[in-house]
């Protein structure tokens, strides 16, 4: 095939004597040997051909050394027995500087600055230089500089931190007619000089009474905004009373430590922590310790808000942390808020964050906070170096359901109540979650459960309790009502979290007595009438005699047996036959016969 046009054929200069053309050779044209397509170049204002041996790999190049000359008309032609193309470039010699690259640099530096030096080859060539610093977090500053010397050039790169590396390289371009930049130098890994240690250590206390005085252990990291700025670093720590200015103490730590504890006495303290290195120290970080007003925790943390008042607020966990809030104060410009990354171990690992004036929520976070476990936190507001304690709050990053179930400790039964007790179950810390009350399930067990003033619940095999909720968890006693008599129930008590209750797997039985009122009932309504019936059975003459006596009849009186007093068939006493005393007419029909 013919060869192909040369592609990107440019011409370039590092000196003004040596100029080097460079260009793409295209597609393969499938002749090889004497055939293989054969480069050429020419200056047309000259009509000179170019003595220069080409060389192709990548790109083609060719260079030769132009003398005086300034304008160049170059053209390039390539041809094989199949054809031939050319390409034309016409340039300025001094339009087209393409500098060496710096070499042989070297630095002077303090602990904030670096000047950079290196030498150039491009003599009589006014040069505009950029500097490349690579930054200790990977990110990348160029600085520009243009302050060329006769055998030497140099950059200062200041803003930097102390006792910290940075990598740095140069490469040039023309200051007048800028064509490209130049090949870089060499990198070059420079450290900065140490300096005394910037910012101020984050540091805090906890505070535990004892006999005649307190242990105070401190604790520090470093902040943000703190840099040790050297090889090697220590801690010191200064106390001293705050009223009488007795001789301060102080001790010294390696970098390896991070807490230690003092022991001082009850009245007030001054306790500072410095950071050393080489060179000096940090600016101190400084905690009031107030004078101990009284035995307890609880009034040594705050002794001017009466912290035996404050009560825990339940607060709620995320996946992302455990959200606190406060309410802020004008007096205070910080707040502080302390926790254990584990609260049932001992030490346990307290942890702080500091916040502004203005902050009045955060939310708490820690690799070490896992469900079901109870973290408590302690809300500081901090002015002039002093810290009390303004609120407690306590919430787990998820809650669990409880660990075990309550144990019934008593039972009252009756014939249709059951009374369960469980006085003894805790719901403190030790829980997996805030025990929110309790669920009392009760079923016959024949059947399932229907009582009155209870809720259906069904378990996976399909049977259905009854299900009656405490919604109080201090109520450690419920009376099951309703029940009936003589019958077999099994029952049981669930405490139930945020995170739920447990499944049921184990009841407990009872056996309701037989009602005794029945046979009250019985013997009153039965056996006792039965026994007044025989009675009156037995004396029912008697009885006759007393609640029902015999009216006289004058047909069975004594005295009409005689024939003379009868009248036909009929026994008649005439009135003339006796003189009576009173004479009582009952039967006013009787009356009118007489």
């Amino acid at each position: 095939e013919p060869p192909d046009t040369p592609n990107d054929f440019s011409c370039q200069t590092q000196d003004l004597r040596i100029v080097t053309c460079t260009w793409s050779q295209g597609g393969d044209t499938y002749l090889y040997g004497r055939h293989s397509p054969k480069y050429t170049l020419f200056e047309e204002f000259s009509q000179k051909t170019i003595p220069c041996t080409v060389s192709c790999s990548e790109q083609c190049s060719c260079s030769w050394d132009i003398g005086q000359q300034r304008i160049c008309n170059i053209t390039v032609t390539v041809e094989n027995p199949l054809g031939k193309k050319t390409a034309t470039d016409v340039f300025d010699v001094t339009h087209r500087i393409y500098p060496a690259a710096p070499f042989q640099l070297w630095e002077e530096c303090t602990g904030t600055e670096i000047t950079l030096y290196w030498k150039h080859r491009n003599k009589g060539i006014e040069l505009f230089c950029q500097t490349e610093v690579l930054q200790p977090d990977g990110k990348v500053e160029l600085r520009n500089s243009s302050d060329m010397h006769l055998h030497y050039a140099s950059v200062t790169l200041d803003g930097l931190q102390p006792y910290t590396e940075y990598t740095a390289r140069v490469h040039c371009g023309a200051a007048k007619h800028f064509w490209r930049w130049g090949e870089w130098s060499e990198a070059r890994t420079i450290r900065t000089k140490e300096a005394p240690p910037s910012g101020k250590l984050d540091i805090w206390r906890e505070i535990t009474p004892v006999l005649r005085g307190r242990n105070v252990t401190l604790l520090w990291k470093q902040a943000p905004s703190f840099r040790a700025n050297g090889r090697s670093i220590s801690y010191e720590i200064t106390w001293e009373k705050v009223e009488d200015g007795s001789k301060p103490e102080s001790i010294s730590f390696s970098s390896v430590y991070n807490s230690t504890r003092i022991s001082i006495d009850n009245h007030s303290y001054k306790i500072s922590i410095m950071a050393r290195n080489n060179v000096n120290y940090s600016l101190p970080s400084v905690l009031i310790i107030p004078r101990a007003t009284g035995n307890s925790r609880k009034t040594l943390f705050c002794p001017f808000l009466g912290t035996e008042e404050l009560k825990e607020e339940q607060v709620n966990g995320t996946d992302d942390g455990i959200f606190i809030s406060w309410e802020t104060r004008h007096i205070y410009d910080s707040y502080i808020i302390d926790w254990c990354n584990f609260p049932m171990l001992q030490p346990c690992d307290l942890q702080w964050k500091r916040f502004g004036p203005n902050t009045s929520s955060a939310l708490i976070n820690s690799a070490a906070f896992v469900p079901g476990v109870r973290y408590n936190f302690h809300i500081y507001g901090s002015v002039a170096n002093r810290a009390s304690l303004l609120e407690k709050k306590t919430g787990y990053l998820r809650e669990l359901p409880p660990l075990r179930d309550p144990t019934v400790q008593k039972v009252e039964l009756t014939f249709n109540a059951v009374t369960l007790s469980w006085d003894s179950y805790l719901t403190n810390e030790t829980q997996s979650g805030f025990v929110r009350g309790y669920h009392v399930y009760v079923s016959p067990i024949q059947e399932d459960c229907s009582l009155k003033g209870s809720k259906k619940h069904v378990l996976p095999d399909d049977s259905v309790l009854c299900k009656y909720t405490i919604e109080n968890p201090e109520e450690k006693r419920y009376t099951v009502k309703h029940l009936l008599s003589n019958t077999k129930y099994k029952l049981v008590v669930k405490a139930y979290t945020g995170g739920g209750e447990t499944p049921i797997v184990n009841f407990m039985y009872i056996d309701t007595p037989f009602n005794s009122n029945v046979l009250y009932l019985l013997v009153l309504l039965v056996i006792v009438p039965s026994l007044v019936a025989a009675v009156c059975r037995w004396k029912m003459k008697w009885v006759k005699e007393c609640c029902c006596p015999v009216i006289p009849s004058p047909n069975k009186s004594e005295v009409l047996s005689f024939k003379e007093f009868k009248i036909s068939s009929e026994k008649v006493l005439k009135i003339s036959d006796c003189i009576p005393d009173m004479l009582a007419v009952d039967n006013k029909a009787e009356a009118q016969k007489l």
